[in-house]
């Protein structure tokens, strides 16, 4: 395999959690007696341009399809952090009537209402069926379409230069960075601004969340990566901010290479940490492994060991980082019973891989269980405030990662 970005032969990997089918393909009651796809689930880094990247095994359309499951709104941390940001960045670059802002994976409308809302003109992008139905039923706009270089250059061509684009979580998600990159270069207006958000591989490293490892998630980034990635497509960055959502995330704001947007000494203040962190040294990325395997370990220990004194352990949270957790760990119904999820899109399928059941937060009312393991970690308190009238006063919560803990 060659690199995604700089087309260097790939050599390295950074780690190796086996194999496991797509995090999001989530399973009826008829699916469970079919056959399964399961594909490779390994990291690469590159020794050239440092870009940490899945070794490539399937095609994005088979995990972004017409059943995808996420919904965005189901969040109600992540739709205050959408709305904020919708409000600070309106003042910030004046938007108003006359502006054009485009979001590239919009999910089910969860931002671009904001804007519905205060009148401004906007445009969702989003290939999965269900997500867009949901977001048309709010008011967006919204093309149903992989975003790349050939979509910008129709929507430049049609007029529809956009002065902000947004993409959340969405630059990991896309196996052809550089047209993706090229693309947002094609619509942006000459003093456009994009913004983008993406969990930062520093806290990866740093905090050992290998779940967040996932086939959907192509790649993972650092500042210093995603630099190199924007100016090959003719894109600079100008400011950056650290973000405490998906466990420590990155909000860049970039411009044309030639745009008037003065540089703030936060981009280079992070390039340097990331550097002093070792990101562009070998070895940080080949101990890796090892801190995986002990997360997985002491998860599988304390679930044998609570079965074996008659403890009652489920789960909350059937999110990918979960799938990614539960089936490197083989963990099974026998282990964990079931799951519960506030997503109605869920609930009554089966997590893929495990086939533990999916369930709403309601089953915690009779379940009488002892532990409540907390898969999304990094949302470990909505959940917990969420469910305290559900569950007995016994009950305690845990989180697997970064390392087994008792709230």
């Amino acid at each position: 395999m060659n690199c995604r970005f700089c087309q260097s032969e790939l050599h390295e990997t950074f780690l190796d959690l086996g194999f496991a089918p797509p995090s999001n393909s989530y399973l009826a009651v008829k699916d469970l007696s079919r056959p399964e796809q399961y594909y490779p689930l390994r990291v690469m880094v590159c020794e050239s341009c440092w870009l940490v990247q899945t070794q490539d095994f399937a095609n994005a359309d088979e995990f972004f399809n017409a059943t995808y499951a996420y919904f965005s709104s189901t969040s109600a941390g992540w739709l205050d952090h959408a709305k904020r940001y919708c409000a600070d960045i309106t003042g910030r670059l004046g938007l108003g009537p006359k502006s054009f802002v485009i979001e590239v994976a919009s999910n089910d409308g969860y931002l671009l209402k904001n804007f519905v809302s205060a009148g401004v003109p906007c445009l969702g992008i989003e290939p999965t069926a269900s997500t867009a139905a949901a977001a048309e039923a709010q008011g967006v706009p919204t093309l149903r379409e992989f975003f790349g270089k050939t979509l910008g250059e129709n929507l430049a061509q049609e007029g529809r230069n956009a002065d902000l684009i947004i993409g959340n979580n969405v630059f990991a998600h896309v196996p052809d960075i550089n047209d993706f990159t090229t693309g947002i270069a094609t619509v942006l207006k000459a003093e456009g601004v994009v913004t983008l958000e993406f969990p930062h591989l520093l806290n990866l490293i740093r905090l050992s969340q290998f779940d967040t490892v996932y086939h959907e998630h192509f790649s993972y980034l650092s500042l210093a990566v995603v630099q190199r990635i924007f100016a090959k497509a003719g894109l600079r960055i100008f400011d950056v901010e650290e973000l405490s959502t998906h466990g420590g995330s990155l909000r860049i704001y970039g411009c044309h290479m030639g745009g008037q947007h003065k540089q703030t000494p936060s981009v280079e203040n992070i390039i340097h940490q990331e550097r002093d962190a070792g990101l562009e040294r070998l070895d940080v990325f080949s101990a890796f492994q090892a801190k995986a395997n002990a997360i997985k370990d002491a998860l599988v220990s304390f679930l044998i060991e609570a079965k074996r004194n008659g403890q009652k352990v489920v789960g909350y949270g059937a999110a990918a980082k979960g799938n990614t957790l539960l089936n490197f760990a083989g963990v099974k119904p026998d282990l964990l019973p079931f799951v519960c999820d506030a997503a109605p899109s869920k609930q009554g399928k089966f997590m893929p891989g495990s086939h533990i059941p999916i369930l709403a937060p309601e089953a915690l009312k009779t379940a009488e269980a002892d532990f409540v393991l907390i898969l999304p970690w990094n949302i470990a308190t909505e959940v917990m405030e969420k469910t305290k009238p559900l569950v007995s006063s016994k009950t305690r919560y845990i989180v697997a990662v970064p390392e087994l803990t008792t709230l």
